[in-house]
């Protein structure tokens, strides 16, 4: 979703984005409908239909699936209920349960799904290459050893293990860079050094799990899974400022990051200083997984599955001249936030009610299902030819 504002008066337009041709001589892209708003003060600004149209749609979707997953639980309440409560007009008991037990709950899966979904968008972007993750990418195990560190050496508390999960995912972060640095940071030695880290940061959990006693280890491992039980108003409060701070940085640079998609060269023929915007993007995207992971644990795939499914938004099929099934055009930063943290919520909904008296963990759900989304995304990347 973009808002780009320049002189202009009001009015509507068609615009084709680039368009790339598939493997059958085709155009995948799609035109876009774009209106033109009159602003004070002479200015105009261009919103993108189909994109705010989504936006709002998956912020619908998150919102609700917030309200039925503060509704879910022991005590069940309806969402009228649920609603009437958090604007002030419910029982003792109600207010303690939604403000105290479930709330802080939502808002953290929330900020964690925004959190991981911004950030795959810009490492997608930044590497051009849809696994391009900090999934795939080895950040995800980096934060795991830091957190193992601080269980299993210094019997750290919460705190303090959110702390070591935020240092080993950015010392990560910072030793993938430099690796991958040669007169600048391209795509797939980027991905291939990630790759490469991931390995044998996952060796090195193994090994700090074999070296921890048995309450160690079971608590490790639950840290390890990914879930958003038991999760309060202490893990929101910082978490909340980290993306307070970086969230509205990265989606400042959507435009530096759209030019990035076609080439260094023309991105420095318009203006954008390259390797800057690349380690500006990269470092805030890898605080923020970091921080995501100190919060709920090291979920998995969702940063890497919502800004493809923010691209593969069938909305503008509908337009004329649209391709069937045409990705959206760009990093869709925003875009990306609102899908990661509508998967997150009604993924954890969905680990809590669909299983019975066995409630899952939201990282076992995500996992599955993100394991699947990526045999398909491989499947389909083989098939177009591009790997």
């Amino acid at each position: 979703m973009s808002a780009t504002v320049k002189p202009g008066k009001a009015t509507e337009e068609n615009t084709g984005a680039a368009e790339p041709v598939t493997a059958r001589g085709r155009r995948a892209g799609a035109a876009r409908r774009v209106t033109v708003v009159r602003t004070r003060g002479g200015h105009s600004v261009r919103l993108d239909v189909p994109a705010v149209v989504a936006g709002l749609v998956l912020l619908a979707v998150a919102l609700a699936a917030g309200i039925a997953l503060i509704g879910s639980g022991d005590y069940p309440m309806t969402p009228a209920e649920v609603i009437t409560t958090l604007t002030g007009g419910g029982d003792a008991g109600q207010e303690f349960i939604v403000q105290d037990l479930r709330l802080p709950r939502v808002l953290v899966g929330l900020l964690v799904g925004a959190a991981l979904g911004i950030a795959g968008a810009v490492f997608q972007t930044v590497s051009r290459n849809p696994l391009g993750s900090p999934d795939v990418l080895g950040f995800a195990q980096g934060s795991s050893v830091g957190a193992l560190v601080a269980i299993v050496y210094f019997q750290a508390g919460t705190l303090a293990v959110a702390a070591g999960a935020v240092v080993g995912g950015v010392l990560t972060g910072i030793v993938i860079f430099v690796l991958a640095w040669k007169r600048g940071v391209h795509g797939y030695r980027f991905v291939l050094v990630g790759i490469g880290a991931s390995a044998m940061l996952y060796a090195m959990v193994l090994y700090l799990l074999t070296k921890a006693n048995i309450v160690e280890a079971t608590r490790a491992t639950t840290w390890m899974t990914g879930s958003l039980n038991g999760r309060d108003w202490d893990q929101f409060g910082p978490l909340a400022a980290v993306c307070a701070v970086l969230v509205p940085l990265l989606l400042c640079y959507g435009r530096p990051l759209r030019m990035l998609e076609m080439g260094d060269d023309a991105a420095s023929a318009l203006g954008v200083r390259v390797e800057r915007v690349r380690i500006v993007v990269l470092l805030a995207a890898v605080v923020l997984v970091a921080a995501a992971a100190a919060a709920a644990g090291p979920i998995s795939f969702v940063a890497l599955t919502a800004p493809q499914l923010a691209r593969r938004l069938s909305l503008p099929r509908f337009l004329k001249g649209a391709g069937r099934g045409a990705p959206l055009p760009g990093p869709n930063l925003l875009l990306s936030a609102l899908m990661g943290a509508a998967l997150l919520v009604t993924a954890d909904w969905s680990a809590q009610r669909l299983f019975g008296a066995d409630q899952l963990p939201v990282g076992v759900l995500t996992g599955v299902l993100g394991g699947g989304y990526l045999l398909w995304l491989l499947a389909t990347e083989r098939k177009a030819g591009r790997i």
